[in-house]
């Protein structure tokens, strides 16, 4: 029982010392021959039985050994040394190569993680920059929509409105917002006729303040405004199909207007 407990305890001092010679670089621990004398002086017997003198002191017998061999314990001191120092090498290598590898897997699911959001902005810039460009050629060329029937009343509300929205902006500029009021009657999600797209609730500003009533009913837009909305009818559309306009935030500009 006290010969097992003994192995155990050494066995577990010795591997706490070579583990923190392993991390800390020093040299391995001390051969058997460094250990001190005064050990010798301990009784105890190797297993080959070496003999050992007897030395006198006071009332007490002390054993001395003749040599280093003769003191060596029963229980394999050399042999335990080499076990645990084998067996906390291998823990130790085993631990920095599972610690390596957890490392390199994470710089590899980082760095595919970084290409694959590289790759969804640089679609997403390029799906961008096609369509403004499409705007861009289509606003240039004066691309044209099919015409839209309208009766007298439905194209004077129209230049009115466009007065209201864009009587100091460009031609093209005015002509946008009879396109955008015509993108509306188009699309399915907006009423399908010229009025009721123009007076929808909370669309257009002019319509919600009763200005635009006001210049209908003096006649007071430009001829320059009853033009684009006779354009508008017409097919003329700078602005692809775009369904809003805004004094500012972002889309495709005309004069002061960005349409979206």
């Amino acid at each position: 029982m006290k010969y097992n407990q003994n192995r155990r305890m050494f066995r577990a001092f010795y591997a706490a010392a070579a583990s923190m010679t392993l991390l800390t670089g020093f040299t391995s621990l001390a051969a058997e021959s460094d250990i001190p004398e005064t050990l010798m002086s301990v009784g105890i017997h190797s297993e080959a039985g070496v003999q050992a003198d007897t030395l006198q002191s006071g009332s007490e017998t002390v054993e001395v050994f003749s040599d280093k061999a003769a003191w060596q314990p029963s229980w394999g001191f050399a042999e335990i040394i080499g076990e645990v120092h084998a067996d906390t090498v291998k823990e130790t290598k085993s631990a920095a190569e599972d610690a390596k590898k957890a490392y390199l897997k994470k710089l590899e699911e980082e760095r595919k993680a970084a290409e694959e959001a590289k790759k969804r902005a640089e679609e997403k810039a390029a799906a961008e920059a096609a369509k403004a460009q499409a705007q861009m050629e289509q606003a240039s060329s004066g691309q044209s929509s099919s015409a839209v029937n309208a009766s007298a009343s439905e194209q004077e509300l129209l230049a009115a409105l466009i007065y209201c929205e864009a009587g100091n902006q460009p031609y093209e500029g005015q002509v946008a917002v009879g396109a955008v009021v015509m993108n509306r009657v188009r699309s399915g999600s907006f009423p399908d006729t010229i009025t009721d797209v123009i007076y929808q609730s909370g669309q257009f500003t002019p319509a919600m303040t009763g200005w635009l009533d006001s210049v209908l009913a003096s006649g007071g837009y430009t001829d320059s405004a009853r033009q684009a909305a006779a354009d508008a009818l017409a097919g003329s559309n700078p602005i692809g199909d775009c369904l809003y306009f805004s004094a500012g935030g972002s889309g495709y500009q005309l004069g002061d207007h960005f349409f979206r």
